[in-house]
């Protein structure tokens, strides 16, 4: 019995394609599709009916893939487990995040991450879609916003609130920036996935929706963030990502009793009988390093 035909197979099952499990194997698709086809060969039964759009289990290759999954899963375990009992971090972990987390707070954990862990080798995927963590083949990710429903474990790292900044220059030569209304005299930078036309604030008490007049419409908060730097506007923007920027005096935080929306931030991975030592090592110092950025 050939067990990497065996757990291609699997692969294949869980992921969807043949592709995709080979982007998770790190194999070329073609291997993927032969291994499972001299599977199929050695058993004398065909596994797995392909069509151009998908692939479809056929009555044998369900039955062939419930105990096939459970044995790998007995044998994944095993060796987690004999993992957990050495202790010492090691090995590949792949993370995603969202693009605009910031770079600050994840060099700062990844580098963190490289000292402490030296065996850690570290991939980092940033991507602002929503990564599928078991079929890509994804460690762990650091989320925002509300998430979606899943049988994924989340860890609360705390909340990240959106709030006005613009830079000294732009506020010195800009009309009197004192009321939420005033907003419609100025220059608003806005990330378009806020919206387009208006602003949503929030204080102690109230809710008010601001139109928004002179407006430049962007969906990268990073350029907002250069272009606010540059004293190009006001604009909405998280405040993890600009606290730097004001503790070095290149921003300010203006109207500040009033803020736009609060996204919960949470570190997300697969649920897992035995965790390995390098993800319990991530999630760990993640959680200690986006609390101090984070409210």
């Amino acid at each position: 019995m050939d067990f990497n035909q065996v757990a291609v197979f699997v692969k294949v099952v869980q992921a969807g394609s043949f592709s995709a499990a080979a982007r998770f194997l790190g194999l070329p698709t073609s291997t993927v599709s032969n291994r499972v086809a001299m599977l199929e060969k050695r058993l004398g039964v065909t596994l797995l009916q392909r069509t151009t759009r998908r692939l479809h289990l056929t009555e044998a290759g369900q039955v062939y893939y419930e105990h096939a999954s459970a044995g790998l899963v007995h044998m994944f375990d095993a060796e987690a487990a004999m993992a957990e009992a050495v202790g010492e971090p090691c090995g590949l972990l792949r993370i995603t995040a969202p693009v605009d987390v910031g770079d600050q707070i994840l060099s700062s954990i990844l580098g963190q991450m490289r000292s402490q862990w030296p065996k850690v080798d570290v991939e980092l995927v940033l991507m602002n879609r929503y990564v599928d963590l078991v079929a890509e083949g994804v460690d762990v990710a650091i989320r925002t916003g509300p998430l979606k429903d899943s049988t994924l474990v989340a860890k609360s790292a705390g909340i990240a609130r959106w709030a006005l900044f613009a830079s000294p220059g732009y506020l010195a030569e800009a009309a009197v920036l004192d009321s939420p209304q005033a907003l419609r005299h100025h220059s608003c930078l806005q990330f378009t996935p806020l919206g387009k036309e208006a602003w949503e604030l929030h204080d102690a008490v109230n809710s008010i929706t601001v139109s928004l007049a002179r407006q430049v419409l962007v969906n990268d908060v990073g350029l907002i963030m250069t272009m606010v730097l540059a004293g190009d506007g006001v604009a909405l923007l998280p405040m993890y990502l600009c606290r730097q920027a004001c503790e070095e005096g290149r921003l300010v935080r203006v109207l500040p009793a009033w803020h736009g929306k609060i996204d919960p931030i949470h570190i997300v991975y697969p649920r897992q009988r035995f965790m390995p030592p390098r993800l319990r090592a991530f999630i760990d110092l993640a959680s200690l390093e986006l609390r101090k950025w984070l409210e």
